[in-house]
C-alpha cells in the first residue's frame, strides 16, 4: 500500500500554510491569518508556558519538515505494501511542549491508519486546529482523523507518552495491543573546554527553548575538571530575557531558595541555577552538571543510560549526536527514544 498521495498533498499544503504565516508574523505583516493568530493567542491564555514566540517556533519547524522533498525522502526508507484495512490507532498525547505529539499524529496518516487522538489538557487547540485545515485540503481526512475527551477504546495499536508513572499504568492499561510507550527522558551536552562562544550561544537554545520543558532540552551537561564556568555563562547571557516569564521566574526563585537552604553549593548567573549533580532530570530554571576524567569513560557512562537520555549534544557530533543548538531541530525520521513509529505502523 503506498503511501496516500492526497494525504501527502495536504500536509506539503500545511506545510506551505505554516511556513507563509510564520513567516508574515516575524515579519509583522498585517496580512496574517488573523483566526490562527487568534487561535494561538488562546493556547497562550490556556498555558502559560506556550509563549507565541515558542508556538511560533514550533509551527516553523513543522513547516520547514513538511515539503515534498522531505516526505519523499523519508519514504524512500520504507516499503509501504500493506494490503490490510487501515488500522485505529490511539495516541496519548503529552502537553509538555507545543504540537509535542504533532510526529506521530503525522505517521499514523500517512502509513495509511487512522488517527485516535487523546489531547493533553495542556495542548487541546492547537491539532485540531491544524487537523481542519488538513481536512479542508483533503476531506477524506475527515474519516481518518478522531479526537477524544474521555477514556480512549476501540482501538487496535496505541502511541503513548507521558512519565515514569504514567508509563507503568500505559503498560498495564495498553499491555495488550501494539504498542509504542515513552516515559521520561532527558537531553545531555559533552563540553570539552574548547567550545567558541557561538557554540555556547547554540547551546543555550538548547537549554532555555521552550523554558527546557521538553525531552529534547538539555538538562544536563558533563565537564573536565577544572572547567571555566564564566565563559559558559558569558556566552549565555543573551537569554537573560527568560527571567521575565514569570512561570519561568517562579521556579527559578523556588529552586535557587531551595538550594541555599540545603547549602548546596550552586552556581548561578541571575536566571540560570547549575548544580552538581548525579542526576539526568533537573528542574526548569536549573541546569546540573558532572566533571568526568575522559572522555571515553563519559561515553560508555553515556551509553549504559541509553534508556534515559534522548540527546547527546557535543562539538563532535559523531554517530547520534547532535550539533550546538540542533535539539529542538530533528528531521522526519528523528524518532523519539530510538524507536522508529513508521516501521510499527506499517506491521500492524
Amino acid at each position: 500500500m503506498a503511501p496516500y498521495i492526497k494525504t501527502i498533498e495536504a500536509f506539503v499544503k500545511l506545510g506551505k500554510y505554516l511556513t507563509d504565516f510564520c513567516d508574515k508574523c516575524y515579519s509583522k505583516s498585517t496580512q496574517v491569518d488573523a483566526e490562527f493568530k487568534e487561535i494561538i493567542s488562546k493556547v497562550g491564555h490556556h498555558n502559560g508556558w506556550f509563549t507565541e514566540d515558542n508556538i511560533l517556533f514550533s509551527l516553523k519547524q513543522w513547516g520547514d519538515l513538511l515539503t515534498e522533498e522531505n516526505l519523499k525522502d523519508w519514504f524512500s526508507h520504507y516499503t509501504f505494501n500493506k494490503t490490510s484495512e487501515p488500522k485505529t490507532v490511539g495516541i496519548v498525547m503529552a502537553g509538555n511542549i507545543p504540537l509535542v505529539g504533532f510526529h506521530d499524529f503525522l505517521c499514523v496518516l500517512l502509513s495509511g491508519n487512522k488517527v485516535l487522538a487523546k489531547l493533553s489538557s495542556n495542548d487541546k487547540v492547537l491539532l485540531p486546529y491544524l487537523s481542519k485545515y488538513l481536512i479542508q485540503q483533503e476531506p477524506s481526512l475527515a474519516d481518518r482523523i478522531g479526537f477524544v475527551e474521555g477514556k480512549l477504546e476501540n482501538f487496535d495499536a496505541v502511541i503513548a507518552t507521558g512519565s515514569n508513572n504514567t508509563g507503568r499504568y500505559f503498560e498495564y492499561y495498553f499491555g495488550n495491543k501494539p504498542n509504542i510507550i515513552r516515559k521520561n527522558r532527558n537531553s545531555v551536552a559533552v563540553l570539552t573546554g574548547n567550545e567558541t562562544e557561538e557554540e555556547l550561544k547554540s547551546l543555550g537554545e538548547d537549554i532555555f527553548r521552550y523554558y527546557g520543558l521538553g525531552c529534547r532540552n538539555v538538562s544536563k551537561i558533563y565537564v573536565p575538571k577544572e572547567y571555566d564556568f564564566d565563559a559558559l555563562f558569558k556566552a549565555l547571557y543573551d537569554y537573560n530575557e527568560i527571567i521575565h516569564q514569570h512561570k519561568y521566574a517562579n521556579n527559578y526563585d523556588y529552586n535557587k531558595a531551595v538550594y541555599l537552604m540545603s547549602q548546596f553549593k550552586i552556581l548561578d548567573n541571575g536566571f540560570l541555577v547549575l548544580k552538581e549533580d548525579k542526576g539526568l532530570s533537573s528542574p526548569i530554571s536549573v541546569v546540573f552538571y558532572s566533571y568526568y576524567d575522559d572522555e571515553t569513560s563519559l561515553r560508555k557512562e553515556l551509553e549504559a543510560l541509553e534508556e534515559q537520555i534522548q540527546c547527546v549534544v557535543s562539538s563532535k557530533s559523531t554517530g547520534n549526536e547532535v550539533k550546538f543548538g540542533e535539539t529542538q531541530k530533528p528531521s522526519l525520521n528523528d524518532y523519539a527514544d530510538g524507536v522508529d513509529t513508521m516501521e510499527f505502523l506499517l506491521q500492524l
